[in-house]
């Protein structure tokens, strides 16, 4: 019996043991994983990612919330100087990004209730990686990379910080347990420069929130009732950025957001 037969997957963490070594390489290929850097792995489970990691020389932080898990990975790693790997309990709902170094890279394939509060926390944080590639619910990964037509606030958000792409798709049937859907590795490459320059991110996200806010409607609609104005004010608003009152907040590019923006503040 296998090491990690004994250990039972927990379903109230959506623990999924993946030990597919060909998905745990493109992982790490997707994040351009090389020797000397600084890698966090979220939920690091068995370490069977983590093997891949260190193979490729990182240094490794290692942050796991489950602490009978961390018994493992103390033991499993015992021989290996913190200077490789360090292993931490903690959750990445309440930690402190500034901890990490300049330059750092995201690698992990997380719970997917997790999903959408480390999206968000990437986009939030001063302290962001220079490469992420997540293995995630194939679904979201794809909402994440819409393209316009298809744009949800979540996708806005991650796109406005970030270069998207999707790499490997993972059928659900090389998990143990199997979860009820498919994967696939989302890959988030941080922008060298800002998209747009001199953007008040509070009133531009405050902006692009008001018109996702009834997807159904109209930017006309949703926009007066999100920012609390006057029809005949967000007519004006959306004819100057040349943008049609009709069209819906799916629709719009990045760029169409920001001419929004530039009409509805500057």
């Amino acid at each position: 019996m296998a090491a990690h037969d004994s250990v039972i997957p927990k379903k109230s963490l959506g623990q999924h043991w993946l030990h597919d070594t060909s998905v745990l390489e493109a992982m790490c290929q997707a994040a351009n994983v090389q020797s000397g850097e600084y890698v966090l792995e979220i939920g690091p489970g068995l370490g069977t990612l983590t093997d891949i990691l260190l193979s490729c020389g990182a240094e490794v932080l290692a942050l796991e919330y489950d602490p009978g898990l961390i018994t493992k990975l103390h033991t499993k790693y015992d021989d290996r100087p913190s200077s490789e790997i360090f292993i931490q309990e903690g959750d990445i709902r309440t930690y402190d990004f500034s901890y990490l170094p300049e330059h750092y890279k995201i690698v992990a394939n997380i719970p997917y209730y997790l999903t959408a509060y480390l999206l968000r926390l990437l986009t939030e944080t001063p302290y962001k990686p220079d490469v992420t590639a997540l293995l995630v619910q194939k679904e979201v990964a794809e909402r994440v990379a819409a393209r316009p037509g298809a744009l949800s606030f979540i996708a806005v958000a991650v796109q406005f910080y970030y270069e998207v792409s999707l790499g490997e798709v993972v059928p659900a049937e090389l998990f143990t347990p199997p979860p009820k859907v498919d994967s696939q590795i989302l890959i988030l490459k941080s922008r060298a420069t800002p998209l747009f320059q001199e953007v008040d991110t509070k009133q531009f996200f405050q902006l692009v929130k008001a018109g996702f806010s009834q997807r159904r409607k109209t930017l006309l609609n949703s926009l007066s009732a999100g920012l609390h104005i006057s029809r005949d004010q967000t007519i004006k608003i959306l004819q100057s950025a040349d943008i049609a009152p009709t069209q819906r907040a799916q629709t719009l590019s990045l760029v169409q957001w920001h001419q929004l923006y530039a009409a509805a503040y500057l």
